[in-house]
């Protein structure tokens, strides 16, 4: 059991930095500077459109299909890398 889990947080640790690396690219920062609970919009100053095009490279790297219901409830960094997780 504790292997499962192990293994589990690897892949969302791999998801993130995968993810941070995408969101600093996107917004031009240092992706030190990203934690999984820097607010979007807020702590990284994305605007709708650096959004949009970030959901839409995030489907295209993991090949999975985000819906505007899925959008919705998305705030943080770790927001995102969950909803990764769950469709992957």
């Amino acid at each position: 059991m504790e292997e499962i889990e192990d293994k589990i947080k690897g892949e969302i640790k791999m998801i993130f930095e995968k993810l941070k690396g995408m969101i600093a690219d996107q917004l031009a920062l240092d992706a030190n500077d990203i934690k999984p609970e820097s607010n979007i919009i807020k702590d990284l100053h994305a605007d709708s459109l650096d959004l949009v095009e970030t959901l839409m490279n995030i489907e295209n790297e993991w090949g999975i299909t985000i819906n505007d219901d899925d959008v919705a409830d998305i705030e943080t960094v770790q927001d995102v890398v969950n909803l990764i997780e769950s469709k992957i």
